[in-house]
């Protein structure tokens, strides 16, 4: 998109990621507005100061309004089903029944088979139009190139290429540990459903207490060369105190830096106010580093390098997190390309590992659009 490349160039300090998740054309879109800064005590200065320069991009501001402009030229991939809109399927219900064992998801892999074909690949290269395989305490791969459309209860999901999803609960984790070291992760992220006192996210997935996250195998799940570790959080100061002096050194994880996600309105207001005590427009993405051998080491210097950072998008359906983790691969210690998973993850990304009760949550095709008309009229 021109555009968007004329925004990176224009505007040094911004860095406009798209990411190309859409389906036979199709994309979703998503601006991130990035700053560096040194860390501070008090994070209102770092905010605001982020968002006043924000709003003086004018440039970044247009090219929201006419991205906005394109989604009437979208599509959901829901409308395309005669219209029929069905219910979501509960994937943490699904998990614990009996049944779960016997549950198998349909991968259609006629488009990558196709592309192998058309440029000449070996037939060793190329799996059944079909396969089923089991949904549950499994690994299910997309090891092709391509984007894939998978089906389960007749809903179709989208696989990012060069993906693979582990859907389980907590007790199954450890099936991910590996064998060997040097096929560990050296960029872990994780998003744990944190205990908290509102019926509604509590209508929408079951929550934990601490306690039970003190138990991750993140020591044994990462690489020889040790790895990046980034923790989404709440804004309670109690939470914070934990993770500080519980969590991260029961992890052995060392703390170097945070990222926050300032969530703005498609005018590049802010979607509440900066003060308000019981909801705050942002959210923080605690970042450390582990060694895999040592507990008494310094921060690897690619690590030292990261500073704090702020974020800012438009945000998404609940308690969805905008997809940081490209811009902090280059902070990643270790082999290349970086072996990345995330933990507690609703969702998938090429170039992944997703573990979770409900990978597949965002994969839903009916999450997806795809473009069907031309220009902004706006």
């Amino acid at each position: 998109m021109n555009k968007m490349k004329k925004l990176k160039k224009n505007l040094g300090f911004l860095q406009a990621v798209e990411r190309e998740n859409g389906h036979k054309g199709g994309s979703n879109v998503i601006l991130l507005m990035r700053k560096n800064y040194w860390p501070i005590s008090d994070t209102r200065p770092l905010l605001v100061k982020a968002h006043e320069e924000f709003l003086e991009a004018k440039k970044l501001l247009n090219v929201i309004c006419e991205l906005n402009c394109e989604i009437e030229g979208w599509e959901c991939c829901a409308e395309l089903n005669g219209g029929i809109k069905e219910e979501e399927v509960s994937f943490i219900e699904l998990g614990k029944v009996w049944q779960a064992p016997l549950y198998d998801i349909a991968l259609d892999f006629t488009q990558a088979n196709k592309h192998v074909r058309k440029n000449g690949g070996s037939p060793c290269t190329q799996h059944d139009d079909q396969e089923l395989l089991p949904l549950f305490n499994n690994l299910v791969s997309n090891d092709t190139s391509y984007d894939m459309v998978s089906e389960f209860q007749t809903i179709r999901y989208i696989l990012p290429k060069d993906s693979c999803f582990y859907m389980s609960e907590l007790e199954q984790i450890h099936n991910l540990v590996p064998a060997d070291s040097e096929c560990g992760f050296n960029f872990i992220m994780i998003d744990p459903p944190w205990e908290n006192r509102s019926a509604y996210q509590k209508s929408k997935y079951p929550t934990l207490p601490n306690k039970h996250f003190l138990s991750l195998p993140i020591k044994q799940l990462i690489h020889t060369s040790g790895a990046l570790v980034a923790l989404w959080v709440t804004n309670r100061e109690k939470l914070r105190k934990f993770v500080e002096n519980e969590l991260f050194p029961a992890w052995g994880v060392r703390y170097a830096a945070t990222l926050y996600w300032l969530k703005v309105k498609a005018n590049g207001t802010l979607i509440c106010d900066l003060d308000l005590f019981h909801h705050r427009p942002y959210e923080c993405l605690l970042i450390g580093y582990i060694d895999r051998h040592v507990t008494d080491y310094e921060l690897p210097s690619i690590v030292k390098s990261l500073k704090d950072q702020v974020v800012m998008t438009i945000p998404g359906d609940y308690s969805r997190k905008p997809p940081v983790g490209d811009l902090l691969l280059e902070y990643v210690p270790g082999p290349r390309p970086a072996r990345c998973i995330e933990l507690f993850a609703r969702e998938m990304m090429a170039g992944w590992t997703s573990w979770g009760n409900e990978p597949l949550h965002f994969q839903d095709m009916r999450y997806f659009s795809r473009k069907i008309t031309g220009k902004c009229t706006k």
